[in-house]
């Protein structure tokens, strides 16, 4: 059975390398990107340290805008794929989020 839907935002308030959009998912703090034309959903937690990643609320990618990066351990994480490709946590991967996109807006699937 399908998990309930919770509306997490507008699609267009998501770029593709630009700010992502912050929410709470099953009590924890997680967030939306798009990259190459899809919405991922990540926990806000880096897996090197359990921090948050954003410097600024929602600000996950690097300058480059090719990767998101812990702001404090300067980690970087593929946006498909949340593996981590440099830094202290080299091999492990961001906690996925299930999202759907869907007319004009991005829902939150809640299991």
């Amino acid at each position: 059975m399908a998990g309930a839907e919770r509306l997490i935002c507008a699609a267009a308030d998501l770029r593709a390398g630009d700010n992502g959009v912050r929410f709470e998912a099953a009590g924890q703090a997680a967030f939306a990107v798009r990259w190459q034309g899809e919405v991922f959903g990540w926990l806000n937690q880096c897996r090197h340290v359990a921090l948050e990643l954003d410097w600024n609320p929602g600000r996950f990618f690097d300058d480059s805008g090719l990767y998101l990066i812990c702001a404090t351990h300067g980690a970087l994480y593929e946006p498909d794929t949340g593996l981590c490709v440099s830094g202290p946590c080299h091999g492990r991967a961001l906690f996925p989020i299930q999202l759907v996109e869907r007319d004009g807006y991005v829902y939150l699937v809640e299991t």
